[in-house]
This record gives structure tokens, sequence and C-alpha cells, in this order.
């Protein structure tokens, strides 16, 4: 069976490749390998991924429309993991033009790539933030996400809608995962847990928004990885899985994948300071426009659908990433 996997350079994408090599995939990835972040550590994730033998890596942007044309026609994939996407909140505000690039155009590109070569099951990364401010806790997929409040969560949402016309309308297999706050080793430096080890090992001040009265429901990149890992073999069937809208018929599914546990975000950070043995020095600042105060997510569906159950805790987590960024940046 062979997969391709957008976004392989990328965080969870190099985790995915890593996961599935050895289980009888040939596996395809691709990224452009920009530099909204430092793309050194991107290189460093597909040096890793070349101790696989049956991951390969082709440089290609997803918004290149002729080149995902080209990728699918010399490939023939089963099925397709889409985490390719401009990643960040606050950088939404500043380069827009660079999430409908990626977001939008790309998404498309990757839906057409679907439709005119019969894929199997796509399985498509969404996020969290789609659910804005909503008050009511846990966050439920069937909850309205009608106000997002930046304009990352906007092509997020809009890649959910734009996934289910596509398998209402063509049939198309497809599965969206609402991604809660994912970290670990490789994580993304943009990140705060990133930022705030770093920092925090270097002795300079952390940004703490919202002057610390924010919960995040941190979860572990191994834990994210099983549950793709999972999702990937069931595929939805009309009418069985889609919750959205509730009247669809569509082979198409949506679920939260997260740890389940909201945690302080003073908590998090006192993990890092026991994980580093140095004390934070903590910057408050307002909240951030297009920030939220929490994030919390309802993953019974997805229990229901893959008997996924997140193992590492907040402690074993954090200990695991300052260990792999004592490493890697050879503190």
């Amino acid at each position: 069976m062979k997969i391709l996997i957008t976004g392989v350079a990328g965080f969870i994408g190099h985790a995915v490749a890593s996961r599935l090599s050895g289980h009888g995939y040939e596996i395809i990835g691709i990224d452009n390998l920009n530099d909204y972040y430092d793309v050194a550590l991107k290189y460093a994730r597909l040096e890793d991924l070349e101790k696989y033998s049956d991951v390969n890596f082709e440089r290609l942007d997803i918004s290149d429309r002729h080149g995902m044309e080209s990728l699918f026609i010399k490939h023939g994939f089963n099925r397709v993991i889409h985490l390719a996407a401009q990643a960040g909140v606050r950088y939404s505000i500043e380069n827009p033009h660079a999430y409908a690039d990626s977001n939008l155009v790309g998404h498309l590109n990757v839906l057409e790539g679907c439709r005119r070569h019969a894929i199997e099951h796509l399985v498509f990364a969404s996020s969290s933030s789609v659910y804005g401010m909503n008050e009511q806790v846990p966050f439920k997929t069937t909850d309205a996400v009608d106000h997002p409040v930046s304009l990352y969560a906007a092509t997020k949402k809009a890649n959910e809608l734009m996934s289910h016309s596509y398998s209402h309308l063509y049939r198309l297999p497809a599965t969206g995962l609402r991604f809660f706050t994912v970290y670990g080793p490789w994580g993304r430096p943009d990140m705060a847990p990133i930022k705030f080890t770093r920092s925090i090992l270097e002795g300079r001040p952390i940004q703490v928004f919202n002057n610390g009265e924010m919960f995040r429901d941190f979860t572990y990149i191994d834990d994210i990885v099983e549950g793709i890992a999972n999702i990937l073999n069931i595929i939805p069937k009309e009418g069985e899985h889609s919750k959205f809208p509730d009247t669809s018929t569509a082979p198409w599914a949506l679920y939260n994948i997260g740890h389940g546990t909201p945690v302080a975000l003073m908590d998090f950070i006192h993990a890092i300071e026991q994980a580093t043995g140095f004390k934070a020095k903590c910057d408050f600042q307002p909240m951030q426009p297009g920030d939220v105060p929490q994030t919390w997510a309802d993953t019974n569906a997805f229990f229901e659908a893959t008997g996924y159950l997140p193992k590492v805790d907040v402690i074993e987590g954090v200990n695991n990433l300052v260990n792999w960024y004592r490493k890697f940046y050879k503190y």
C-alpha cells in the first residue's frame, strides 16, 4: 500500500512517517521546506527519516497545482495523510497570503488529487483553533464553530467544509482530525513548549500571555501519532460516521484528537522548571490577538471509533521534550 504524507518535514509529519515505517507501507513524503521557522530543524527531521528504506522524500509545495497533479499520476497512492499547512495563529495576522496559498489552494490541490485518483481514504489535519472563543467545555465536534478569531482558524474550518463537499460530491472517504496543542521531541520552535524550554535553559524571560490564566489540552506527540495510525485504516462509510451536518450521508468523519485533560499554563511551565532544574523568569502579558484562554478536547467519539486513549502525561512528556532538546541543541 502506498501512502502520501504531506508536510513530512514538519513536527507531526516526521513522527507519523517514523511510526508507519516498517508496517508494510510504501511512504512518499513531500514538503516545501519553507522558512516559517528554522529550516535546519526540518532538514534534521528528514535526515532522521533516511534510516527508513520505505520512506522517500520529494520536495514539493502543495500549492503547486501542476506539481501535485504530476505527483498523484506518478505514484498511484492508495491513501493520503494531509498534514502540510501554514501553521501559527499569530503569524496569520502578519502574513495572511501564506495561509491562502497553503491552507486553501494547497488543500484544494490535495482534494483534487484524491478525487481524480480514487484515493481510498484521506486523513487531514484540522485544529482546535476552530473552536475560537467557545466557552462551553469540553469542546465537541458538534459545537458551532462559526466565529473563528484568527485567519488560521478560518482556513482550518474551510478545510473541513471543502473536504466534506468533496466527500459528498465524489464519495471520497475523508476524516478530519482537530489536533490539540501537540508537543514533544522534534517539536516546532515557534510553539510555547519549545520556546519556554529554550528561554528557561538560557535564563531569559518567557512571555506568558493573559497573565498566565490559560489552559491548554497539551497532547504528547506519540499519542497523536498513534491516533493517526489507528484512524488510517478506519475508513468512513456513507451515513455511518459523519456528524456534520447532521443530515449528511457522505463518507466523512470529524474527530477531536487530544489528551482530554486541560492543563494550566503555569503548571506546564512548572513542569519545564522541574525537568530543566531552572526557575522560569515570567514576563506576564495581556491576551494576544487571535489567541484563546482555554482548549479542552472531548475525545469520546474518537475513542469509540479507534479505542484511542492517550498514555503520556505532562510530567513524562515534558521530561522527554527537555531531554531531547538538551541532546539535539547540545545543552
